[in-house]
């Protein structure tokens, strides 16, 4: 199962990838956690995918997160969604329930900052 895929996505992924093969990934990628009937996922969906657009080599991950979902409890998703962006496997900035593209955007901006 390939981990990454570059560029945005409307699919959550059923099947996550596991911790160490997050921990094995190179370079800058977001993590979304959720699930297609929230809400509130649903609404940051358009603003991902705009603020993406800039960004079309990033690797995207859409994880489908709920009950007994090993690697968003590893994390510590709580609320949804929940983008972590990673650089080489390791959590360096992340962002909650986004309400405009600015909010995105400053998680984006961790690219060119770190």
């Amino acid at each position: 199962m390939p981990v990454s895929q570059t560029g945005f996505t409307s699919t959550y992924r059923e099947e996550a990838p596991s911790l160490q093969q997050i921990s094995q990934l190179i370079g800058y990628v977001i993590l979304e956690f959720g699930a297609p009937w929230c809400g509130h996922c649903q609404t940051a969906e358009a603003l991902m995918k705009t603020a993406l657009s800039e960004h079309a080599e990033l690797p995207y991950i859409k994880i489908y997160d709920g009950k007994g979902k090993k690697l968003g409890r590893s994390f510590k998703v709580k609320l949804w969604p929940t983008f972590i962006l990673l650089h080489h496997g390791k959590e360096i900035k992340r962002l909650v329930r986004p309400t405009d593209s600015d909010d995105i955007k400053q998680l984006l901006a961790e690219i060119t900052s770190y």
